[in-house]
């Protein structure tokens, strides 16, 4: 059975037991977390869609953590113009526990 969740503005298909890293959310490590925004659910070739589906995910906070720098460069072309800038974006990971239809 898979689900796709939507969170931090993104959406993920999901099964149980799978590992992913989403948008940072307030819980501590170890935390049991409830993703209420489920657009799809299925399993095999039945596929139910919309946006009030009654299924929830549980998932459980593994790690807290921010990603590898991204490095930003801007130039403008005959002008002199540079300018560099970097970004972390920090992250939760989360692992699929349950999911309830």
């Amino acid at each position: 059975m898979f689900a796709v969740v939507k969170t931090g503005g993104k959406q993920y298909k999901v099964k149980v037991g799978d590992r992913f890293k989403i948008e940072q959310i307030p819980a501590q490590v170890g935390a049991e977390v409830t993703l209420d925004s489920v657009l799809a659910v299925g399993e095999g070739k039945s596929i139910r869609f919309g946006t009030a589906l009654p299924v929830c995910v549980q998932a459980t906070v593994i790690s807290q953590g921010r990603h590898p720098k991204t490095k930003i460069f801007k130039v403008r072309r005959r002008k002199h113009y540079q300018k560099r800038d970097a970004h972390r974006q920090n992250y939760t990971e989360l692992r699929i526990d349950v999911i309830r239809t």
